[in-house]
């Protein structure tokens, strides 16, 4: 018999059990992805919730206060307030009135006490206006007249004649501002051409040359023939100006006043008092089509975003042609012809480290490099006559190429992991398989690797478009301007302008939201702004999974 006394075992606690069939960790990884999951839910609701109801008609309510005072306006937010008076804490709501008509009263906003307010009404005729400049305006129409000559008197008559006219002299409106876009600056364009090819003609070939003064000859031909076409778009756009020319509707504030407002200075105008549900859904899509399509106005705090739309989408396909080579060149090397030894592992290293540097200190190192050292030595060697005959650089400037060139660099880190990560999930027995069929190096990996690397490569290009179009501070340095109406890719040959500023919508959301001298007013646009962008990046990527999803299905058959 054994002489070691029995050792009793130790009942086992129920906590013991609980933990050893892992639930908590269940729980615990579970609660943290549905956190995760809530505060992602949260942000992209409150973007679209606040982004889509911007442009919504709202009801203009008419407010009388005890001082006398009268406001018309949308109400834009209420809230509870204790404010402390003779009889000790008191609380009381308050709301906030949108008056427009900052040009009359010096301000956006006011806030209304409802216990200062003793009566509110929405007046039917109540008329909200976005004006070419000057913002919004609210008020009543009272008469639409031509000249001196009184065309439609009483709200409903001016109303009704107002909306017959203006279709017709906004449709003037476009033509002027397209000859003066399209055909003026085609002319500029020429005679700036014919102004540096003779610079050009003085730099290489002397101010006496024969070359030089026969370029003196064709730019002055030039500017005779540009100054007989001016006359005739000077003509057209008078013409066209002529029948827009008079046309005024009178409007009283809520304040009394009466103000003329020429019917070519409306953008457009509703009285949402008085819209059905569906005259609502209109409004509603004519303000979006506006905001997607035209140009900013008034620092871009009214109008399109047309200019920005093109440049996020331009600079982000240029940066994702850009950055997709080289990761993807760099992650080969390193995966299947770079030796694993301490040399590979500190590159390593620094390619993850690359992704966590400030995005600012690309920026500056795009500045430096790309714009001074890379742009100023294309201007001196190409471009040396815009140089002495503008006084400007060309390519020694922030453009649309060194804004990508900076976010390739960014996001190349980002790429490179994604694509050793997809080397590294071919199995090697594929590659064993080729070598025993007599394929070398380089055909196993461009028949054999490459191709179901796909997948996993496109994975880090949507990374690299979500994190590079989101980007705003090496953008401010390399390329994005605050209002550039020249698109970096237009029908302009060469189709491609490399070198031409350009808008940037993450940019905008920064300088409408905390340039802007009234915060409050800028802050629906920003919501909106904010929410394009997402749906830009969002579609970029759905475009990009789809391929990928074609890729994988393709390789299905051949995957492990």
């Amino acid at each position: 018999m054994s002489s070691d006394p029995v050792r009793s075992r130790r009942p086992r606690s129920s906590y013991a059990a609980f933990t050893a069939q892992g639930e908590p960790w269940l729980w615990l990884t579970g609660g943290a992805l549905g956190l995760a999951v809530a505060m992602i839910t949260v942000l992209l609701g409150l973007i679209v919730y606040q982004g889509a109801r911007t442009f919504w008609p709202v009801p203009l309510e008419e407010i009388h206060r005890r001082d006398g005072t009268v406001l018309l306006g949308e109400i834009s937010a209420r809230e509870r307030v204790v404010t402390d008076g003779d009889a000790g804490l008191q609380a009381t709501t308050r709301r906030l009135l949108r008056t427009a008509n900052f040009d009359l009263l010096g301000t956006h906003f006011t806030w209304c006490d409802d216990a200062l307010i003793t009566a509110s009404e929405r007046p039917p005729h109540a008329t909200a206006v976005e004006r070419l400049e000057g913002g919004r305006f609210h008020g009543v129409p009272r008469r639409l007249r031509h000249g001196d000559e009184i065309v439609a008197d009483g709200p409903d008559a001016a109303w009704e004649r107002f909306r017959e006219r203006h279709p017709d002299i906004l449709r003037r409106v476009a033509m002027i501002r397209r000859i003066d876009r399209v055909e003026r600056g085609r002319l500029q364009r020429q005679l700036r051409a014919a102004r540096l090819a003779t610079t050009n003609a003085r730099l290489t070939a002397g101010d006496d040359s024969a070359a030089a003064r026969s370029a003196a000859t064709a730019e002055r031909a030039l500017a005779v023939s540009a100054a007989d076409a001016e006359r005739e778009l000077d003509r057209r756009t008078a013409e066209l100006r002529q029948p827009n020319a008079g046309w005024i509707l009178d409007f009283a504030t809520a304040d009394g006043r009466e103000i003329a407002i020429p019917l070519d200075a409306i953008v457009t105008a509703w009285q949402p008092n008085r819209l059905s549900w569906c005259g609502k859904l209109g409004v509603y899509a004519g303000r979006w089509g506006e905001f997607l399509g035209d140009d900013p106005r008034e620092a871009n705090s009214a109008g399109g975003v047309f200019p920005a739309i093109w440049g996020t989408i331009a600079m982000t396909l240029i940066m994702a042609l850009l950055v997709a080579p080289f990761g993807v060149l760099a992650a080969i090397y390193l995966r299947e012809y770079a030796d694993r030894g301490p040399l590979t592992a500190v590159v390593r290293i620094a390619i993850n480290n690359l992704a966590g540097v400030p995005s600012i200190v690309y920026g500056a190192f795009g500045l430096g490099f790309f714009c001074y050292v890379v742009g100023g030595g294309i201007d001196e060697l190409f471009f040396r006559s815009a140089l002495v005959a503008d006084g400007q650089p060309t390519f020694g400037t922030g453009g649309l190429l060194w804004a990508a060139l900076t976010l390739a660099l960014l996001t190349l880190p980002v790429v490179i992991v994604a694509t050793e990560e997809a080397l590294a999930a071919v199995p090697n027995s594929m590659r064993e398989g080729s070598y025993a069929c007599g394929a070398g190096k380089w055909q196993t990996i461009r028949r054999i690797v490459l191709p179901r690397a796909l997948p996993g490569i496109m994975t880090g290009l949507i990374l690299a478009m979500a994190r590079g179009a989101g980007e705003v501070a090496p953008l401010i340095l390399v390329g994005v301007k605050k209002v550039a109406l020249d698109l970096p890719i237009d029908a302009t040959f060469p189709f491609v302008h490399p070198e031409r500023e350009f808008m940037h919508l993450a940019y905008l959301i920064y300088d409408v939201g905390f340039q802007s001298p009234n915060a409050q007013a800028a802050r629906p646009l920003v919501f909106t702004i904010t929410f394009l962008l997402v749906a830009i990046i969002a579609g970029l990527n759905l475009a990009a999974i789809w391929i990928r999803s074609r890729l994988r299905q393709r390789h299905v058959s051949q995957q492990f």
